[in-house]
C-alpha cells in the first residue's frame, strides 16, 4: 500500500506538472465538489438586497459605525430613494401617456374680436378635464395640487404639481393678466384668470391637449361641431332640472347616431355630463 506524500511535495509536483500517483488522486481532497462550491456562492437576492443604502446601513450599525459613517450613509439612502422615486415617476407617467384619455370639448365660450365680430368656440371646462384626467392619474399612483401666487396687482401665477405616491414631484408653471372682461368684479377677474391657468397648466403637465382653438377667431372650422350641435348644447347648459335635459340630450344624440356624427355624439356626451354636475 502506497503511503502518501506529505502536502508540499504534492503542491511541488502540481507545480512542475508532474502528475502524482493515480491512487492519491490528492486534489479531491484539496478541492471542494462542485456541489459544495455551488452552495458557498451567494444567492443573488443576497447580493442585490446588501448593495441598498439601507442594508448598509443596516450592517454599519450592527457593527457600531461612528456617527459620521452613518449620516454618510443617511445621505447616500435618501439619494438613492430620491431616484427610485423618479424612475417611479417616469414609469407611472408612460403607463398613464400609453393609454391616454380622450379630452373632449363640452362647452362653449363666446368672444367679441378686434372688428366688432362675435365669436364663438369650444372648450373644455376645468370640472370636465378633472373627471377625465385625475381618476387616470390616481391609477397610477399620481395626485395633483396647485399653486396659486400674484406677483403683482395685475398678473396670476399658477403652477400644477405632480406628485407620485413615493414622493417625486414635477410642476409647470404659466402665468397671465387679470381677466377684466364683461362685468366681473375684481374677485371674479382674479378667478377667472386662475381657472383658465389651472386648466392648462393641468393639461401641459400631463401632456395632453383637447383640440381647443385660440380665441382669435381664426381656428379651422373643421374642428367645430355643427351649428346644430351647438343650438342644442346652448339649450342644455341652461335646462333647468336633469329630466328637461335628458329630454334635450336623448333627441339630438338620436339625430347624431342616425347621421354617424361621432363628434356631434362626443361633444353631446360631454356637455351633458357637465350640466348634470352643475345640477346636482
Amino acid at each position: 500500500m502506497a503511503t502518501a506524500r506529505p502536502l508540499n511535495s504534492q503542491l511541488e509536483a502540481f507545480a512542475n506538472h508532474k502528475k502524482p500517483p493515480q491512487s492519491e488522486r490528492w486534489w479531491k481532497r484539496l478541492l471542494p465538489t462542485q456541489s459544495r462550491a455551488l452552495e458557498v456562492l451567494p444567492k443573488v437576492p443576497a447580493i442585490i438586497e446588501a448593495a441598498t443604502p439601507i442594508e448598509l446601513l443596516r450592517i454599519a450599525v450592527s457593527q457600531k459605525a461612528d456617527i459620521e459613517q452613518l449620516n454618510r450613509l443617511m445621505d447616500l439612502q435618501e439619494r438613492w430613494e430620491k431616484n427610485e422615486a423618479k424612475k417611479a415617476f417616469v414609469v407611472a407617467m408612460n403607463a398613464f401617456k400609453a393609454n391616454p384619455p380622450a379630452i373632449t370639448k363640452n362647452a362653449i365660450a363666446q368672444f367679441v374680436a378686434k372688428n366688432g365680430e362675435e365669436v364663438e368656440w369650444w372648450y373644455s371646462t376645468l370640472d370636465h378635464i378633472h373627471a377625465i384626467v385625475l381618476a387616470d392619474l390616481s391609477k397610477q399612483g399620481i395626485s395633483h395640487r396647485w399653486v396659486t401666487e400674484q406677483p403683482n396687482a395685475e398678473t396670476i401665477r399658477v403652477t400644477c404639481i405632480l406628485t407620485h405616491k413615493l414622493g417625486h414631484s414635477e410642476q409647470t408653471t404659466l402665468q397671465g393678466p387679470i381677466d377684466h372682461s364683461g362685468s366681473k368684479n375684481a374677485i371674479q377677474a382674479i378667478g377667472s384668470s386662475a381657472k383658465y391657468l389651472e386648466r392648462y397648466t393641468l393639461m401641459a403637465a400631463t401632456g395632453l391637449a383637447d383640440g381647443t382653438p385660440d380665441v382669435d377667431g381664426n381656428a379651422s372650422s373643421a374642428n367645430q361641431p355643427s351649428a346644430g350641435t351647438t343650438e342644442t348644447i346652448k339649450k342644455m347648459r341652461i335646462a333647468r332640472n336633469a329630466g328637461e335635459l335628458r329630454e334635450i340630450f336623448t333627441a339630438a344624440y338620436t339625430q347624431a347616431e342616425n347621421a354617424k356624427d361621432h363628434q356631434a355624439k362626443s361633444a353631446l356626451i360631454a356637455a351633458k355630463d357637465a350640466r348634470l354636475r352643475e345640477l346636482r
